[in-house]
């Protein structure tokens, strides 16, 4: 996510209109009927990479993926028990990499999935994979139990700077990958990270269009960003590693808008690129502030119970989670009811990366919140923002400064 620093906008006075109690009721009724997803983490890699700071583990000692894939269920049914009556409209294998799961481990998952909460007939089913020909080659196992969607880490088209990322796979097993995928599923995004060192307007430039050229129907395109307690955070802060300066990045941002819109692939949130209809189901319930349920070492939940959101997290190390999931049958270290201001400020930071924006009778039915129209015309009228009825969104310029604008709004 791009952003610049800017002389801070004016924070007007004035009333705090109401929307209608109608649309507030329509809101909850709404969230009633509203998708549910599921996450399963697989926190294990081949090797860690040195920009990642998701929970990620390398075990040269191999896996007991068998043991692993009884904990699955078991906590599957300790979160079918306390949110009970759902449908399932998607599942997204996340890591760590998933594709070094075995197929019938992920099919083992989906069927306990289909029994505990049962799928909608088009529910979507992601799974994450690393492109190196090994993996590739668990694609059509991963069809037959169930998957219908992947999604592929192959960060870069460049074989020099995959080794700087510290990928393990070239950018000509990354492409057979992608073919693979594609004459495989239904359903293909792939993910590229650019502001790499040394990449210049024009380098990215050219290696989006190639990209474009392979793309089915979804990208995900992330600034490289330095994230506390990597490796690459380490060498940034002794010089070594340098990344765009401000400037830099919004031509770079700004690229990257203009390229996937005229490919027909706009951004529908901040990073990530869809034709219409082939956004990704299951991130649309994070971002919309909907619930799911979340399995394996450090995944989150957020479910709604008696009217209330409640947070849970699981323990983040493999193992402990193993023995806590054998001895009490989930390895859940957190469970906390969000106060209502908390939950529509998660909404609020969630929804306006989206280029839907938010619907403000949703925020309102969280906690009564009303954002004073005087700050929203403000907004309006620098070009920040825009209005449609119930809902708010950013602007493309208004995405520039994304952080800024939330604040603002938050306030």
């Amino acid at each position: 996510m791009v952003s610049i620093e800017v002389t801070p906008l004016p924070r007007p006075q004035g009333g705090r209109g109401e929307l209608s109690a109608s649309s507030i009721k329509t809101a909850r009724a709404e969230q009633a009927g509203e998708p549910f997803g599921v996450y399963v983490h697989w926190p294990f890699c081949l090797a860690k990479c040195p920009y990642c700071d998701f929970n990620s583990h390398v075990r040269h000692g191999g896996v007991d993926e068998g043991k692993f894939a009884l904990a699955y269920l078991a906590e599957l049914r300790y979160l079918a028990a306390i949110a009970p009556r759902r449908r399932v409209t998607s599942v997204f294998f996340g890591g760590g990499t998933p594709s070094l799961m075995r197929a019938a481990t992920v099919a083992a998952i989906l069927d306990a999935i289909a029994e505990l909460w049962g799928f909608d007939a088009d529910a979507e089913i992601t799974l994450e994979a690393n492109p190196t020909s090994v993996e590739a080659e668990r694609f059509a196992g991963y069809r037959l139990a169930g998957v219908n969607r992947v999604s592929l880490g192959v960060q870069a088209l460049d074989d020099s700077d995959l080794k700087a990322l510290g990928r393990m796979h070239s950018a000509k097993e990354a492409l057979a990958a992608l073919a693979i995928a594609k004459r495989t599923f239904d359903r293909v995004s792939f993910d590229l990270i650019y502001g790499r060192q040394g990449q210049s307007v024009r380098a990215w430039r050219e290696e989006l269009a190639r990209a474009l050229t392979y793309a089915q129907d979804h990208l995900s395109l992330y600034q490289l960003t330095i994230e506390p307690g990597t490796p690459f955070a380490a060498r940034h802060a002794a010089g070594s590693l340098r990344i765009p300066n401000c400037a830099r990045a919004r031509e770079l941002y700004l690229v990257t808008q203009e390229l996937c819109e005229a490919a027909g692939l706009p951004a529908y949130e901040i990073s990530n690129h869809a034709w219409q209809g082939a956004e990704s189901r299951h991130n649309l319930i994070y971002w919309r502030g909907q619930d799911y349920a979340g399995a394996g070492p450090g995944a989150h939940s957020r479910l709604t119970m008696d009217g209330t959101k409640r947070a849970l997290c699981t323990i983040k190390s493999p193992e402990a989670w193993l023995d806590a999931v054998s001895a009490s049958g989930h390895g859940f270290e957190q469970d906390e009811t969000l106060r209502a201001e908390e939950a529509a400020d998660e909404y609020l930071l969630m929804g306006l990366r989206l280029a839907e924006g938010i619907d403000l009778a949703r925020l309102q039915a969280i906690d009564g919140r009303v954002i004073a129209p005087a700050r929203i015309h403000a907004l309006e009228a620098q070009g920040l923002v825009r209005r449609e009825g119930d809902r708010l969104a950013a602007t493309g310029a208004g995405r520039l400064l994304l952080d800024h604008l939330i604040v603002e709004l938050a306030a």
